[in-house]
């Protein structure tokens, strides 16, 4: 199954993204980043399904909500970065 990161410059942006989220139903998880992805500046992330992971980017656009980066993590474990 793909999940999808979302990842964001400080916690605040990254908690609002996930209020924002959860009061639409989308399922997601609030985390801190990996270490690989911390070196590029970024400290949270959003855990999203795939299937959920086109709403979420574009609610968060529609809400001036500013996202760093976007990883798509395939079944094996690949990480692809995606453009915001």
């Amino acid at each position: 199954m793909k999940i999808y990161y979302i990842t964001f410059r400080s916690v605040t942006f990254a908690q609002r993204a996930e209020k924002l989220l959860t009061q639409q139903d989308i399922r997601c998880s609030l985390q801190r980043t990996p270490r690989w992805m911390e070196a590029q500046g970024c400290g949270y992330a959003l855990r999203v399904w795939a299937r959920e992971a086109e709403t979420a980017v574009a609610l968060l656009r529609g809400h001036n909500i500013p996202m760093r980066r976007l990883y798509k993590q395939g079944v094996t474990g690949e990480l692809e970065e995606l453009p915001v």
